[in-house]
This record gives C-alpha cells, sequence and structure tokens, in this order.
C-alpha cells in the first residue's frame, strides 16, 4: 500500500492572509447558562447581572447577560483553526473592544474575521504583524462584539 500524503490543519502563514477578505468561522456557539456560570466564576467575576437571576430580572434587560469576557474569547477563539492555529508567533494587543448588543443564555454566537492590515516586521525576520477585526454576531445577525486584534505570524518557510 502506498505512503499516504499527511495533511495537518493549520492556520494561515503571513503571505496567506488575503486583506479585505471575510472569513468566516462556523460551526457557530449557542451560550449555555452553565457556560456563562463557569466562565464567571473561574475568571473570579462575581457580577450578579451574570450569576443572579432575580437580580438581573429587576434590571434593564430583564434577564441575566453572557459575561463579555466569555463572548470576546469566544469569538477570537471560534478563529484560531481556521487563520492562527500553529501559525501565530504572539498575540500583540487589542484595541477597540466593543459590545453593542448584550448575548443571552441561548443565544447562538457566529463569528467573522475580515483582515485590515498585515506588514512584515522590521525587527523579527521571518515574521509579520496581521492585523484582524473580529465581529460576534448572534443568531439574528445582531453584532454582540468586536474586537480589533494585532498578531505577530510566522512567514512560509520560516517557522522552526
Amino acid at each position: 500500500m502506498p505512503e499516504r500524503e499527511r495533511i495537518e490543519q493549520r492556520g494561515l502563514f503571513f503571505e496567506e492572509f488575503d486583506l479585505g477578505a471575510i472569513y468566516l468561522h462556523r460551526p457557530g456557539r449557542t451560550v449555555t447558562e452553565a457556560d456563562n456560570v463557569l466562565f464567571s466564576t473561574m475568571t473570579m467575576n462575581p457580577q450578579a447581572l451574570h450569576l443572579d437571576a432575580a437580580f438581573a430580572a429587576e434590571q434593564p434587560f430583564g434577564e441575566r447577560l453572557v459575561n463579555s469576557m466569555f463572548t470576546l474569547a469566544t469569538i477570537v477563539g471560534s478563529s484560531v483553526a481556521q487563520l492562527t492555529q500553529g501559525t501565530i508567533v504572539a498575540n500583540l494587543g487589542f484595541e477597540k473592544v466593543e459590545f453593542p448588543h448584550p448575548l443571552f443564555h441561548g443565544d447562538t454566537l457566529y463569528s467573522e474575521t475580515i483582515v485590515t492590515a498585515k506588514r512584515l516586521s522590521g525587527s523579527r525576520p521571518g515574521q509579520g504583524v496581521v492585523t484582524l477585526e473580529h465581529t460576534g454576531r448572534n443568531q439574528s445577525g445582531v453584532v454582540v462584539a468586536t474586537a480589533v486584534r494585532s498578531t505577530l505570524v510566522w512567514c512560509e518557510g520560516a517557522r522552526p
């Protein structure tokens, strides 16, 4: 039997990022009450809007809100397999993180990313800086989170 080609899933090298393309990250993630409670308590966030149904019922949205840090982590995390798995050197920073609409228990979070800029690193040969604009939408298409993230990624053939 002939040897089969082995293909390992990876993210994109610097040269493969397409400026302006919209990368859709699927499947979506339906957020449960358990997700929200576990994330909030694991990160030592006792905010009653996430944990106390009676309190949240009396607040403007009338129910518990999903922890916005869970929302951010999920929209970034859902991009990893498609964009940065094994090709990222480091996250350089986040800016313009916004949560224009709440996410609730039972909502499904869909993520997408646009590459807004890329340049070769001036100080790190074989690496480049890629700027990613992540957007999270609920099942109705309403934007629930946006974030701009700068990453340092390997150029093709430069990764050790």
